[in-house]
Order: structure tokens, then C-alpha cells, then sequence
């Protein structure tokens, strides 16, 4: 890779934001009756059967450093998808995408103190501004369903050090590749943990899916494989403190799919939190646009 692609990156992270919700919303429908440890094996058993044509051959490449890396990016995504399923058992879909949107405000720091990625000050108050209308969003829920309504504070710690270490590993193998390792990496890892603590816990269990449970399950593996494809491509293509704040267009998308598929629909000032979020996001994106505009233009001739 050469330099970077900001507006690419930021393109390429709203296909995410917009395919994220459509799985999320599938699990949450397959929860109520499978396993999440077979809910999390499916996931990642069908990412590495779809990608493996495509990316077996550049296994032998790789160096120690990156298995190191996806290794630990493997861990992270476990947990982190895991996370968000156990979480939409208890809340709504667009409240449990909205609670983990601190997310894009720990990776902001963290692209700045750990990368040493420029931030510039308008970024970081459209960043601020966002976060604002995340806080509009949410809705305090631990009165009413408990511990559970933290699971999404969990993810977005989580997957911000999943993207800071897909940043670093990113550069280094294609998305695809990367993707592949993490489903060969991911499935046989829960199995071992099914055989060794398997019946500890009902959700430590697998069973074979039935009809209806065995579509979702494949859409689920599919979409999630996608999604996270596009946004490995967009942390190879622009900073992670530049497609940070573009995270928070996955509100809106999660607001329709809930309302679509739920009938859930958010009040009136968690609809003002997502309308403060877009026009963050849409002024990141225009302030892209006026930096690469600047930086395609020539200097002027030196008197």
C-alpha cells in the first residue's frame, strides 16, 4: 500500500455501518433459541468456507508478526461478536448499537496517543458532536434489564482494539486473507472450548440448527464476513481517526432494520441523538473532501 485513501476508506466504512445491522438483527431474531457459542461457531466457520478459495494460497507468505497479530484479532472479534449477541437477548437492536457508540470516540484517542495519527481539532469536535447524539441516544436500561445493558460498553472497548490491531496488521496481508485466518483461527478455537467446558453452561452447547435456524445462521456468517471485509479494507485505505466518527452512520441503519424487522422505534430525543450523528459523519466526510480537493492542488509557483 502507498498513501492513503481517506474518502475510499470512508465509502468502504459506510458499507459496513450498513451491513452490520442486517446480521445483528438476524442473531438477534436466531438467539432466542441457539446457543451463542453455536451461534459465534457458525459465524465464524462460514466466513473461513466461503473465503478459503480465495486466500489459501497466500497463507505461506505470511510472517510470524501477522499470525501473532491475528491471533490476537481473532480473540478480539470473538469476544466482541459474542458480546453484541448476548447483548440484543436483552435490548433492542438500535439501543444495543447505540450504547457500544462509544466506540468511535475510544478509537479516535486511541489512533491518536498509540498511532500517532494526525487529529486535527475540527475532527475531534465532530467527534465530540457525535458522541453527543450517541448520549441523546441512549437510554439508561440498567434498571430495567440489569448487568446486560453494559454487554455493549464491553464491545465497544473490544472492537476498538480490534481495529487498532487490524490498522497495524492491515497493511501487511489483503483483507481477504486476513478474514480467512480469522474464521480457521475462530472456529477451531470454539470448538476446543465446547469440548472442554461444554454442559457448564447452556450457552456452551451446539446442536444441529433446524430449518429456519440453519438459513439465518448461513446469512449470518455471510453478511458478518462481508461486513467485516469492508471495514478491514477501510482501516487499509484511510486512519482509523479518520473512519472513527464515519461509525456512527451504523445508528440510523440500525434504527430502520429494528423498526423494519421489531417494529422498535426510538423516542423523540434519541431521533434528534441519530439526526446530531449523521450531520457529524456527513461533515467528516465533507471535510475529507476539501482536504483531498486541497491536496490534488498545486502550489502555486514560488515568486
Amino acid at each position: 500500500m502507498g498513501q492513503d485513501r481517506p474518502l475510499l476508506g470512508i465509502m468502504l466504512m459506510l458499507g459496513f455501518c450498513a451491513l452490520a445491522p442486517m446480521g445483528d438483527a438476524m442473531a438477534k431474531l436466531v438467539g432466542e433459541t441457539i446457543p451463542l457459542l453455536m451461534l459465534l461457531l457458525w459465524r465464524f466457520a462460514v466466513q473461513a468456507v466461503l473465503l478459503l478459495p480465495f486466500a489459501v494460497r497466500d497463507l505461506g507468505g505470511l510472517s510470524a508478526r501477522v499470525w501473532r497479530l491475528t491471533a490476537l484479532r481473532t480473540a478480539l472479534h470473538i469476544v466482541g461478536i459474542g458480546a453484541m449477541f448476548a447483548s440484543l437477548r436483552f435490548l433492542p437492536l438500535a439501543d444495543a448499537v447505540a450504547i457500544a457508540f462509544v466506540m468511535p470516540f475510544i478509537m479516535l484517542l486511541l489512533g491518536k496517543y498509540f498511532l500517532n495519527e494526525e487529529v486535527g481539532p475540527r475532527r475531534l469536535s465532530a467527534c465530540a458532536v457525535g458522541f453527543l447524539g450517541v448520549m441523546l441516544v441512549v437510554q439508561p436500561s440498567f434498571a430495567e434489564v440489569g448487568a446486560p445493558a453494559l454487554l455493549p460498553l464491553l464491545v465497544a472497548v473490544v472492537f476498538s482494539f480490534f481495529m487498532l490491531v487490524t490498522r497495524q496488521v492491515a497493511r501487511e496481508a489483503a483483507p481477504v486473507t486476513l478474514q480467512l485466518l480469522s474464521g480457521l483461527m475462530g472456529a477451531p478455537a470454539l470448538l476446543a472450548l465446547w469440548l472442554v467446558f461444554g454442559g457448564l453452561h447452556p450457552d456452551i452447547a451446539i446442536r444441529a440448527p433446524e430449518g429456519r435456524e440453519l438459513t439465518l445462521l448461513l446469512a449470518i456468517g455471510g453478511l458478518g464476513t462481508f461486513a467485516h471485509l469492508l471495514m478491514t479494507w477501510s482501516l487499509r485505505f484511510a486512519p482509523s481517526a479518520t473512519v472513527a466518527p464515519m461509525q456512527y452512520l451504523e445508528i440510523p441503519f440500525a434504527t430502520l432494520i429494528g423498526w423494519i424487522v421489531f417494529r422498535d422505534l426510538p423516542n423523540g430525543l434519541a431521533a434528534l441523538g441519530i439526526l446530531i450523528t449523521v450531520g457529524a459523519g456527513l461533515y467528516v466526510i465533507a471535510r475529507e473532501r476539501a482536504t483531498a480537493r486541497a491536496a490534488r492542488t498545486p502550489a502555486p509557483p514560488a515568486a
